[in-house]
């Protein structure tokens, strides 16, 4: 069975921001599918698979390590960032396909169910403090028992780390008292915030009990984690802009988050379970980052079936939400994901809704004295 095609696709998701989609075919007529992460640079993810189709093209596919380090180590320079999220697309399909052709799910290839289902967050949103106490209130009526909000500041696309930590606090501290302890609050910085503010935020934080503090920090000089754990002690969460082992293996192995952010659509399968094991030994648990759509949470909730140390994932995505050119059999209802035994990824696209990757607009937020700040 050799790969015989690889294409680079955008379909239509649930969102407007269409899915960014690895189709690997093979000789024997088989279709996988693979979401490749990263945003905002889809016409240079489509000359990666330019570059990548000659040398991946006639491999056997069921070769899925091997083409994996033939994909990273064949230039001189790291294959990171958006180089390893188009890998992490064709590796995911390579997984759909090997289910597909063995007649089993994903989580069958994993090593089988490890739990029943897969916990999940749902996203709180909203334009004021009263949208967003409203949304919480009936996402918790439906049965979500953890919630996500984002360090917002109410002024955006201006954004003043002070003014959104004060907010954000107050947010939180009324997110508590109205729904009690029987709902577990995440809040998600985005990135946003240099290490003095986070740490007040995470300070101030401490007596509402956060589930975890999600990335708190920018990724790019990870040691800053090292100050920020010794000054707080919320639990903290991280990894979403990570793509490799070796860039987990600082916060992993020092011990700097309690949840790691993997996010598939950047690490792909293969990656992705070496990092939870190198998790599951300094018990870290998986949250996984899942904020695109369909494909992806058909490929994480595969992931996590099989893992023993998963604690939650996103689900950007409500259980009733149109799927757009996708049917997954992905059984999403609200607090949690049940794969099915339906074989490879257990989810379709209808490909002739296929069209060629466009660079998606991604926001931009701006300090008060108009300099660029972390969106």
């Amino acid at each position: 069975m050799k790969i015989e095609e690889i294409d680079l696709v955008a379909l239509p998701a649930a969102d407007d921001w269409p899915a960014l989609v690895a189709v690997v075919r093979t000789d024997d007529g088989l279709t996988g599918l693979g979401e490749v992460g990263m945003r905002g640079r889809e016409r240079a993810a489509a000359g990666l698979v330019e570059d990548l189709r000659p040398l991946l093209v006639g491999v056997d596919a069921t070769r899925i390590e091997h083409i994996w380090q033939l994909g990273f180590r064949s230039v001189f320079f790291p294959s990171d960032r958006h180089h390893a999220s188009v890998l992490a697309g064709i590796d995911i399909a390579l997984w759909d396909i090997r289910g597909q052709s063995l007649g089993v799910p994903v989580h069958e290839l994993l090593g089988g169910r490890s739990r029943d289902y897969v916990p999940a967050y749902a996203h709180v949103r909203g334009g004021s403090m009263d949208d967003v106490l409203n949304h919480a209130s009936d996402l918790a009526g439906q049965g979500w028992k953890h919630l996500r909000l984002t360090a917002w500041d109410p002024q955006e696309p201006e954004y003043d780390a002070r003014r959104a930590v004060r907010w954000s606090v107050d947010l939180m501290r009324e997110l508590r008292a109205g729904l009690g302890d029987d709902v577990e609050l995440l809040i998600d910085v985005h990135t946003r915030l240099d290490l003095a503010e986070a740490v007040q935020l995470c300070r101030e934080l401490e007596p509402l009990r956060p589930f975890f503090v999600e990335d708190p920090l920018r990724s790019e000089h990870l040691s800053a984690y090292k100050s920020l754990r010794s000054r707080v002690g919320v639990p903290i969460a991280a990894g979403e802009q990570l793509c490799t082992k070796w860039e987990f293996r600082q916060l992993v192995e020092d011990e700097l988050i309690d949840h790691a952010r993997i996010d598939l659509g950047h690490t792909g399968l293969t990656e992705g379970r070496k990092i939870a094991a190198l998790c599951e030994t300094h018990h870290v648990q998986l949250a996984l980052h899942n904020s695109i759509g369909a494909l992806c949470t058909a490929a994480s909730t595969q992931f996590n079936t099989a893992l023993p140390n998963v604690s939650v994932q996103e689900q950007a995505h409500r259980a009733t939400a149109p799927l757009g050119a996708f049917t997954s059999t992905i059984v999403a209802e609200p607090g949690r994901l049940t794969a099915s035994d339906a074989p490879g990824l257990g989810i379709t696209a209808d490909l002739s809704q296929a069209v060629p990757p466009e660079t998606a607009t991604i926001p931009r937020l701006h300090r008060p004295d108009g300099s660029v700040t972390n969106w």
